[in-house]
């Protein structure tokens, strides 16, 4: 089992069960916590666990028992969430599988996004390094993965303006459409924080959004704010279409 520098203690906690219960055979730590860019209080914590064999009703009850005791205690205020991935199906990159977020377990795709953050700057915390595990990922391969993700919810979210109106939306979708576009352009991955200097916003909410980056309890307006959140998105999902050989919607 190995750590890194920063790990908040709930991930040792939850490698603890998961490595005892005998059926997972791998933790992996991506998002940003692999990428160095991890904000205590602010930041998601983003892991991945290979399963040996489908999740029944009986490893269900064991990962929802498990997973409510950590929010509850070690994981209070850190929004841990886990994909638990058979690894059978591993490469099938329209599987879905049992994903515990937000106080649930729900059953969500492993993006493409997640599989290049892990396997360029994820990190096992029980297991085999996830590189040894995923796929390699060329810039290329970054590029589409990208696209693939703003082309796929990103334009979902575009076509429901209301959304918007949520501030965690404005926030997330300013940041995703920033690392998006600079994915889709370099074949890299662009941190959280850096995607703030990038987003298409003016001074004013991207000092904001810094603000908010940092753990501070700023609030932006919320209808200017969700307006130009949800135009930037619209922009970029047309311009990632446009690369994508695709019309315009």
């Amino acid at each position: 089992m190995s750590s890194e520098d920063g790990e908040p203690p709930v991930v040792g906690e939850l490698a603890r069960e998961l490595s005892g219960c005998g059926w997972v055979s791998d933790l992996f730590v991506g998002g940003s916590l692999a990428t160095g860019d991890y904000v205590p209080g602010v930041s998601d914590l983003d892991l991945v666990a290979l399963v040996d064999g489908p999740v029944d009703a009986d490893r269900t009850a064991f990962l929802t028992t498990v997973h409510r005791r950590l929010d509850g205690g070690a994981g209070s205020g850190r929004d841990l969430g886990c994909v638990y991935v058979d690894g059978a199906r591993l490469r099938d990159e329209e599987a879905r599988h049992p994903t515990w977020t937000h106080g649930a377990l729900v059953s969500r795709q492993l993006s493409g996004v997640v599989r290049a953050e892990l396997v360029l700057h994820g990190y096992a915390v029980f297991g085999r390094p996830p590189r040894d595990v995923l796929p390699p990922m060329s810039t290329d391969d970054v590029r589409a993965a990208a696209r693939r993700e703003v082309t796929g919810y990103w334009a979902w979210a575009a076509r429901r303006p209301w959304m918007w109106l949520d501030p965690v939306i404005t926030d997330l979708g300013l940041t995703s459409m920033a690392r998006g576009r600079h994915a889709m352009s370099t074949g890299e991955l662009l941190p959280k924080t850096r995607a703030v200097e990038e987003a298409d916003a003016p001074a004013w909410l991207i000092d904001q959004l810094r603000a908010r980056r940092r753990g501070a309890d700023v609030r932006s307006r919320r209808l200017r704010s969700a307006l130009i959140a949800w135009r930037d998105a619209r922009r970029t999902v047309s311009a990632a279409r446009l690369t994508d050989g695709r019309p315009r919607p």
